[in-house]
């Protein structure tokens, strides 16, 4: 995936806005990740990059799954309706 890619699909929120977030922030809490225009907040599947993001923001990359990949995997996970993701 590319930075400009989208990691939050509800909100539409870019890896690269993230990345940017949270090196700028430096969350004390992941949870602080929602701040960054509401990512994570809507149907979790994201919860678990932003994690990644915001332990450390200058490591994340995407680049061992193509965009149709991750869009793909977030699919199967709303349809499984398993309980949502948290923080």
């Amino acid at each position: 995936m590319n930075p400009d890619d989208h990691i939050c699909y509800c909100y539409h929120v870019s890896a690269r806005k993230l990345v940017n977030f949270a090196k700028r922030t430096r969350p004390r809490v992941p949870s602080q990740m929602t701040e960054c225009l509401n990512a994570g907040t809507g149907c979790g599947w994201c919860i678990p990059f932003l994690l990644k993001i915001a332990n450390d923001p200058d490591a994340f990359h995407l680049q061992e799954m193509t965009p149709d990949e991750y869009a793909n995997a977030r699919k199967e996970y709303i349809q499984t309706k398993k309980p949502k993701n948290a923080f």
